[in-house]
């Protein structure tokens, strides 16, 4: 028997570089699983292109990503989701709409690479920081066994995933995501 595909929706205030990276990311590792989305609460005009740059530097693919409002997906007839998670700590403090189906809500904390203005060799350092710690987010998501999961306690998991430090399986706070 197959397991049901998940909507997952990452969301940043800009969503042209960290809730891309995500999306790109549960894009391919979750395919046939999860269904990968991004949007932002200020969408900026384009996508960043070191977002991009990082994504196929990693093996990912490029195509199909623009810069979009996160009313797109709590309009009618938008995917409804399982998973909602913030990426950026302005958004997780904003008022997000009513998502439709009451998906798991989730905040992990990342630094904005774009917020580097260092040389461009820090910038390109700031994305590829900022893909390893999603990397290592959404593999830890991709094997936490969601159907045999009650919606609290995914919830908690998904926060815990959220303080796991940069591309280590240990979490900040010395909470196991995969115990209850």
């Amino acid at each position: 028997m197959t397991e049901r595909t998940y909507n997952v929706l990452f969301l940043c205030t800009g969503n042209s570089a960290r809730s891309i990276l995500a999306e790109g990311i549960l894009r391919k590792d979750g395919a046939g699983c999860f269904m990968a989305y991004s949007a932002g609460s200020q969408p900026k005009d384009a996508v960043n292109p070191l977002a991009l740059r990082v994504l196929e530097a990693h093996g990912y693919p490029t195509d199909g990503y623009r810069s979009k409002s996160w009313d797109e997906f709590a309009a009618p007839g938008a995917p409804v989701m399982d998973f909602v998670i913030t990426v950026c700590d302005s958004t997780a403090g904003e008022a997000c709409p009513v998502w439709p189906g009451h998906p798991s809500i989730a905040h992990w904390s990342l630094d904005d690479p774009v917020a580097v203005e260092d040389a461009d060799v820090e910038r390109v350092k700031a994305f590829v920081r900022a893909f390893q710690f999603l990397k290592s987010r959404i593999g830890t998501f991709l094997h936490l066994p969601l159907s045999s999961l009650d919606r609290f306690t995914i919830g908690k998991r998904l926060q815990a995933i959220g303080h796991l430090e940069g591309t280590s399986t240990v979490p900040a706070s010395g909470a196991d995501p995969h115990q209850n």
